[in-house]
């Protein structure tokens, strides 16, 4: 049976914005895909984001391919209109979707992949495309004495609001952007306390300069050396982010596109450099151990937080999927991504797994279009 017989069709494991670009772009070359979801619902991982959550990348950036998102959703997007528009994106390239079916394995079968699903579910498929992206299992630090913390634990994901923080003590764990943005919102949002335990002290951006995203300047220079980006990034950060030394929270010893290629993403400043200006957010050492009520940092400080914030991440979680197929290097992430499939894997695609500073959901709608081709072509 030929690798592209139209009987079988092609799957995506996701239906997330990746997931749900690269079932338009073969829909629209007359490839069947079917996506297959977890959740009751598209778009999952978006629906449980904080409320106060809009993308740090523009709307006309970050549109996917085959349908622009309305004007009236502003130049930066709410997490609920982002929902909106996957809900619509779906209906309106008619994505043929199944809920409620997590995939736990995908085998070579043949000239084409086996899919091990829920309820016992076979599926044989000409190609798959994994688009479960980064955000798929939420990541708690195994900190001794956690497990005695007297105080409230969650991890990031499941902060929804400040409402239920009001007038209490909360510790932030992680600077990146869901920690920076967390503790940002408690601390405007009625919190009594709010500290952020930072390990690595974050480059800080200005979402927009001037009218200009700094998306756009992602854009421009993503081709270029790292050393040049560096250096041109650092002057612009001296020129429009304040000097935050003095209140525990200094500049990068590293440069911003050499953390980048590492898997670290600046920080989008929706509030954070106002609210540490201020007091409102004290940054303080990283966390190294809970001691009953206590929590115990790095520099040897104890503090005796209310609530403690996770916002330590996520991981990736491929190694069930596809770990004993040898398409992931060391850190669990895909060897290549996009129209490109690994060599001992032909027909299996990635797309997701990546934070370009060009912006996720704009390189996205470019990894469909190339994994299209490629199936079509296969």
């Amino acid at each position: 049976m030929a690798t592209n017989d139209p009987t079988r069709p092609v799957y995506v494991i996701g239906g997330g914005p990746g997931g749900l670009a690269v079932a338009a772009a073969l829909r629209g070359r007359g490839v069947r895909a079917v996506v297959l979801e977890k959740a009751d619902a598209v778009g999952d991982s978006w629906r449980h984001h904080y409320d106060r959550l809009h993308l740090h990348t523009t709307r006309r950036l970050s549109a996917l391919p085959g349908l622009k998102m309305p004007r009236s959703f502003g130049r930066w997007v709410s997490r609920d209109d982002m929902v909106r528009y996957l809900e619509a994106y779906a209906r309106v390239h008619e994505v043929e979707t199944v809920t409620g079916v997590e995939v736990s394995r995908v085998e070579r079968a043949g000239d084409g992949w086996l899919l091990h699903a829920t309820g016992g579910r076979r599926l044989t498929g000409r190609a798959v495309v994994v688009a479960t992206g980064h955000n798929h299992t939420p990541y708690l630090p195994d900190w001794p004495g956690a497990d005695g913390f007297t105080g409230e634990l969650l991890h990031a994901r499941d902060y929804r609001s400040p409402a239920p923080y009001t007038g209490r003590d909360v510790l932030v764990v992680g600077a990146g952007n869901t920690g920076a943005e967390i503790a940002a919102d408690l601390a405007g949002g009625g919190a009594g306390r709010v500290r952020l335990a930072v390990r690595t002290a974050p480059h800080i951006l200005r979402r927009s300069t001037a009218g200009w995203p700094a998306q756009a300047s992602g854009i421009l220079v993503r081709r270029l050396p790292v050393a040049v980006v560096d250096r041109a990034a650092g002057a612009l950060a001296r020129l429009s982010v304040p000097d935050l030394s003095a209140q525990g929270l200094p500049r990068p010893d590293t440069g911003l596109y050499a953390r980048v290629r590492e898997g670290a993403i600046p920080v989008q400043d929706v509030g954070l450099v106002a609210a540490v200006r201020s007091g409102r957010v004290e940054p303080v050492a990283a966390v190294e151990a809970f001691e009953g009520g206590k929590v115990v940092l790095a520099d040897g400080s104890l503090l005796s937080p209310e609530v403690v914030v996770a916002a330590t991440g996520y991981r990736r979680a491929l190694e069930p999927l596809v770990g004993h197929l040898g398409v992931l290097d060391g850190r669990g992430r895909p060897t290549v991504r996009g129209g490109r499939a690994p060599a001992n894997a032909p027909g299996l695609h990635f797309t997701g797994f990546t934070h370009p500073i060009s912006g996720t959901l704009r390189e996205l709608g470019i990894d469909a279009r190339k994994i299209a081709r490629a199936v079509a072509r296969s």
